[in-house]
């Protein structure tokens, strides 16, 4: 018979001891190796979600990308162990392991959950987390969580996101009892013996301290620590994004946007003056006079030449939805996805190197209607007090002149501001979701379908002929959740794995706008109109081709009117952006105006230019770029870092190379600085537009 002191003793040494300072170690370090083990499975599922942007990339370079990652994951990781770290100076404070599980559970689910949303988020944007979400967030919160419900597979990530929390919490727990010392019962204290001194505590501490701080840092380098830019270490722009650690970079972002000093507005590099005169040089024309120079950057009179001008007196404006230049045939792209713009670009004149300024609708809509551009700190300018300016975009320039004026959308006029920026503006009939009656097709998250649209614009168009109009029509059916109408009109895209629904509302997009052009070329208004079509951004798609990704930026611009081929041809290949739209619209209008948009008058630049364009990506960030004929120079947020110079090619076989060295650096960098310093102490000095009393002088 067993000795019941012998069991009693036998179960008293195998009872938990409180944890000495090196079993608290070892926990630490072993919670620590879970939080990383949770990342680097994070970016795995990451890069395997997201497979179809490999292509030939050689594995050895996410191998790279992966090394990168560990040291951002890394801080990530110490940033969360703080708390066990402060614990040595403290017996019962190592002792509160109860705490510290509850801690490191939450904040690792966190990181998982947010791990979990970007998968998606990633393939939408090519972005790691920024900015943008919390965009999204402020915005109407049941369209967001519309957007959400229907575009994407929200419970199959909850359920992860709660099995993985469940892991978590095992994980930990299971790290407690390893590393909790065993041994002779002693009322679950620790002996004095047991305990390590207090300045031994301190020693350990000061050296644990010291490690942290070199590991935070992610560089043994002098100088500044890790950046978002030490990824950028392959030629592959999804290899080098998987390095970042999303969690944080949407800390930072936070940081940036909450911040009252509004750190993310582009600070001066330059003397003012120097700075002006670089920008006057870059967009003032022959033809143009400047005036009120001693408060105005570019604001000028400007006549274009009669022979430039064309026989019309009706303005049309359709900013098509995520319309990406990669995809559209008319420039170069397989898959018959447009079959109807590239019929039509065969009528009129299509730029094929144009871009928007940004990511987003919001950036595609007062850049190609305000005529000004998307500035760090202001992507979201139609919702800031500084929106509330006077520009002189289209409708300020045409409600002088008397035009009548109707603007059609598939949704929601709150949503952005719209509304309320463009009635600003001079814009004051408006036609939203909640104007249509009977149909075809209602998106629950969005509002009606493009047909819908486009079918309503031609009753607004036609009800308006007569008299001189210009027209806002805004397509919203290729966009997330990407709801279209039963029976689909089109045939669906099964060849491009994640890209098919996106593409397949494209092709929607593009037969509903093939229907419009139909109808519309009946009416008596169509002869002496000018259409401008335009894609509001692009999307990314397999081929990321440089880190600020020009497949979203790279869009469709087609002008359609009477005479507009015989006098400048089927083909454009200068370079433009949405900025340059509305000086294009009012040179071939004709007549004086005086105006300050941010663009020029494609149609009339010098013998020789090519033009540029200045762009810049959504999420609140300070990169930014410069784009001319077959460069891009790209300029990192962190200004003390060097900008990168791509030479491009778009088209069927898009591609871009580092050029090393390249001889424009200085001069595009210059340029760029100025331009985005210069327009944003106009906007702040409310000194950007042109007020109707000044049209009238």
């Amino acid at each position: 018979m067993a000795n019941p002191d012998a069991l009693s003793q036998q179960r008293a040494s195998n009872r938990l001891l409180q944890p000495t300072v090196k079993s608290h170690l070892a926990y630490t370090l072993l919670c620590a190796l879970v939080m990383m083990v949770m990342l680097s499975l994070l970016r795995v599922a990451l890069l395997v979600y997201n497979r179809e942007m490999i292509l030939d990339t050689p594995a050895s370079t996410f191998l790279e990308a992966f090394a990168n990652g560990l040291r951002f994951d890394l801080r990530l990781v110490v940033y969360l162990s703080i708390p066990l770290l402060l614990a040595l100076f403290s017996v019962r404070a190592m002792a509160a392991r109860g705490l510290f599980r509850f801690w490191l559970t939450i904040a690792s689910s966190i990181a998982l959950f947010l791990g979990l949303m970007e998968m998606d988020f990633y393939r939408e944007f090519h972005q790691r987390l920024n900015g943008l979400v919390f965009q999204y967030v402020k915005e109407d919160p049941k369209t967001v969580m519309s957007m959400l419900w229907y575009g994407f597979p929200v419970v199959r990530y909850l359920l992860a996101w709660a099995v993985g929390t469940w892991l978590l919490s095992l994980a930990f727990k299971g790290a407690d009892r390893a590393t909790r010392p065993r041994g002779p019962f002693s009322g679950g204290t620790i002996s004095t013996r047991q305990v390590a001194p207090w300045y031994a505590r301190i020693v350990v501490f000061v050296v644990c301290l010291l490690i942290c701080v070199v590991a935070a840092r992610g560089t043994l380098r002098q100088g500044p620590p890790l950046r978002w830019g030490d990824v950028y270490t392959t030629d592959s722009n999804f290899a080098n994004q998987l390095g970042l650690n999303g969690t944080l970079q949407l800390v930072a972002a936070a940081k940036s946007r909450m911040s009252e000093e509004r750190d993310n507005i582009w600070k001066p590099t330059m003397e003012q003056s120097e700075a002006q005169k670089i920008v006057r040089d870059m967009l003032l024309l022959s033809d143009e006079k400047l005036v009120d120079s001693d408060i105005a950057a570019v604001r000028r009179d400007y006549t274009p030449p009669a022979d430039k001008t064309l026989p019309i007196k009706n303005v049309v404006v359709i900013l098509m939805e995520s319309m990406a230049g990669h995809s559209v045939g008319a420039l170069g792209a397989p898959g018959n996805i447009t079959p109807n713009l590239d019929k039509l670009s065969k009528e009129g004149l299509l730029f094929d190197r144009f871009f928007s300024n940004g990511t987003h609708t919001h950036q595609g809509m007062f850049a190609t209607m305000a005529c000004f551009p998307n500035l760090p700190g202001f992507e979201y300018l139609m919702q800031t007090p500084e929106g509330s300016h006077k520009l002189s975009g289209l409708p300020q320039l045409l409600s002088a002149r008397k035009y009548d004026d109707v603007y059609v959308y598939n949704g929601d006029f709150a949503w952005d501001n719209q509304s309320g920026f463009f009635s600003n503006q001079g814009m004051t009939n408006f036609i939203g979701r909640n104007d249509y009656v009977n149909p075809v097709f209602s998106d629950p998250t969005w509002g009606v379908s493009d047909q819908d649209m486009f079918d309503r614009g031609l009753q607004e168009l036609k009800a308006r002929e007569g008299k001189p109009f210009y027209a806002l029509l805004q397509t919203l059916s290729n966009h997330t959740p990407y709801a279209l109408p039963t029976p689909l009109p089109v045939e669906k895209v099964t060849d491009r794995g994640s890209l098919n629904e996106h593409l397949t509302a494209m092709r929607y997009a593009d037969w509903a706008l093939g229907q419009f052009f139909e109808k519309a070329r009946k009416e008596p208004y169509f002869k002496e109109t000018l259409f401008v079509i335009v894609g509001d951004h692009g999307f990314g798609n397999e081929r990321q081709i440089t880190e600020m990704d020009l497949g979203r930026f790279n869009v469709p611009m087609l002008m359609i009117a009477p005479g507009i081929q015989e006098k400048f041809g089927q083909r454009d290949h200068t370079v433009g952006t949405q900025i340059d739209i509305v000086p294009t619209i009012m040179g071939r209008l004709g007549g004086e105006v005086r105006h300050q948009c941010w663009g020029r008058d494609l149609l009339n630049l010098p013998q020789g230019d090519t033009g540029f364009g200045v762009i810049k990506p959504s999420g609140t960030e300070q990169t930014t770029a410069i784009v001319t004929a077959d460069q891009i120079l790209i300029l990192p947020k962190e200004k003390e870092m060097d900008p990168k110079m791509y030479q491009y090619q778009l088209g069927a076989n898009p591609h871009a190379e580092v050029i090393p060295n390249a001889p424009r650096t200085a001069e595009l960098k210059l340029k760029l600085e100025a331009f985005l310093q210069t327009a944003t102490k106009s906007l702040l000095d409310n000194t950007a537009g042109v007020t109707e009393s000044m049209q009238n002088k």
